[in-house]
């Protein structure tokens, strides 16, 4: 079989453009770092204008690329555009002495990027602020690459049954959201924009610092989960107010974001329609009542928190740490408001499991996202009634359309596939002298990109513990859960660089 000829012009000059970007957003870190005064104002600036200059460079140099791209071109630019990101955007840390360490520094970066919000930082407060800045930016950076990701490119790849946001995304629709890929993702990234100066003038008038409230924006709405204080939101645990807007905005960065859209255009009886939004809000609310319960009566959540949480009574108090952890699980944002596996065993086991949902298709959650687990569990059911009527043809459906056979084997291979990442990746983290429940812990949080862990990398613990090895597997774990699997496992088989 012969080797086929990538159009490495057309690579090099996207990932030009997505480090022009980079180095852009670093200037605005520049910025910050210049309005505070924390004195690394001239570091940023350097590592801003190298990544920028790199970007022109490679753009300049593929300017007469050819303009079409196939589909491993456009495997080859996200799963290396990521990677390109991370290690350009671990200068700023690496510059500025924050982190010196290139290990700790990568390690940073991609959980920023990936939206995990696993942190090797001991003391975040003592960071300079526009490091923090950056830190945050660069969830919020990654998160709206996510919706672009999730709408406008994955349907095209065929990846991992995403297939179905084609009825709501660019495609031969009568649903479809706008036609274009660029009109789709402008519109998302005015919602994306338009919810994040929301939230941060909301925590502002909630009792937040301006620069808090701006951080703390950027990593909700990117379901990220960086704080700027080392007790991450349980900081603010005498601060009912804060938490609650906090909990809203985690709610809508797990939604569909072509749901948010159509609430802006009035269309609320599609959302009411929708199956996954119904499925997603469902388990929400069962679960932050089974939660809340057994926080009421077997738990103490004072013990459990950096500072006294009953400022409204006992139940309001298990009510919303009980939402706001099921919300920051669920939608793999990573906020802390309290030390769940201080909570019983059973409610440790519990948000174990919840690592593996995820929020909704299209939204920035990492996790195997709501809509697979609707299709499986569509599927399973319809398996009944096919053992019982063999001959019949009983299709899954959703959202009142009959799902294909292929996106439905698809959901099943992307689900098999996600469980033996896990395995692995906790075989994996095993090899370096873990015990069981950090290793599993640490491979679901990693791959679903949920942050906070258990064992030694519980809630109020990070990441810094973790061997220099262990972080790159980490890594590597963030990013394939990040971009669907597929998207980079493919470009570890020998048939994808050969013709068929």
């Amino acid at each position: 079989m012969s080797r086929i000829k990538l159009n490495y012009k057309i690579i090099f000059h996207f990932l030009g453009l997505l480090l022009l970007f980079n180095g852009g957003f670093m200037l605005i870190a520049t910025l910050i770092s210049f309005i505070y005064k924390d004195g690394v104002t001239f570091q940023l600036f350097l590592a801003g204008v190298t990544t920028f200059l790199i970007g022109v460079l490679a753009m300049f140099r593929t300017k007469n690329h050819r303009k079409e791209m196939n589909k491993r071109e456009g495997y080859i630019v996200v799963a290396f555009g990521w990677i390109v990101m991370s290690i350009t955007g671990a200068l700023p840390y690496i510059a500025t002495d924050a982190i010196p360490s290139f290990t700790d520094a990568f390690f940073e970066t991609m959980s920023g990027y990936t939206t995990t919000g696993a942190s090797i930082l001991n003391d975040i407060e003592i960071v300079p602020e526009g490091v923090l800045f950056w830190r945050s930016m660069t969830h919020w950076i990654g998160g709206m690459g996510i919706i672009v990701l999730a709408i406008a490119i994955l349907p095209l790849l065929g990846v991992g049954g995403m297939q179905l946001f084609t009825a709501e995304a660019p495609g031969p629709s009568a649903d479809k959201l706008h036609p274009r890929i660029t009109d789709t993702a402008k519109r998302l990234w005015l919602i994306y924009v338009g919810y994040t100066v929301a939230e941060t003038l909301l925590l502002q008038l909630a009792g937040m610092s301006f620069f808090d409230a701006v951080n703390h924006a950027l990593s909700t709405l990117s379901t990220g989960g960086f704080s700027t204080k080392n007790a991450s939101v349980a900081y603010w645990n005498d601060n009912p107010l804060i938490q609650y807007i906090i909990i809203f905005f985690m709610f809508l960065a797990g939604t569909n974001f072509v749901l948010s859209y159509y609430l802006f255009k009035g269309k609320v009886s599609k959302i009411l329609k929708d199956e996954e939004f119904k499925l997603y809000f469902k388990f929400i609310i069962i679960f932050t009542l089974i939660a809340a319960v057994l926080i009421y009566f077997k738990a103490d959540v004072s013990q459990s928190t950096i500072s006294h949480p009953m400022v409204l009574g006992e139940a309001e108090s298990a009510l919303r740490h009980a939402l706001f952890q099921v919300l920051t699980v669920i939608t793999t944002t990573g906020f802390v408001s309290a030390d769940y596996t201080m909570w019983t065993p059973f409610l440790t086991v519990f948000f174990f499991g919840m690592m593996f949902l995820g929020g909704s298709a299209g939204s920035t959650s990492g996790g195997v996202k709501v809509m697979r687990q609707l299709i499986l569990i569509k599927n399973s059911f319809l398996e009944f009634k096919r053992a019982l009527h063999p001959n019949a043809i009983i299709p899954v459906r959703y959202n009142g359309k009959s799902v294909s056979k292929d996106i439905v084997f698809n959901v099943l291979g992307f689900f098999i596939l996600y469980m033996l990442s896990f395995i692995v990746g906790a075989l994996v983290f095993s090899m370096f002298q873990m015990d069981f429940t950090s290793a599993i812990g640490l491979s679901a949080s990693s791959l679903g990109n949920v942050g906070p862990a258990l064992g030694e990398f519980g809630p109020v613990n990070n990441y810094a513990a973790l061997p220099p090895l262990g972080k790159w597997w980490a890594s590597f774990l963030m990013l394939i859960g990040r971009l669907e699997l597929f998207t980079v496992l493919i470009l570890l088989t020998p048939f994808f660089w050969r013709n068929r």
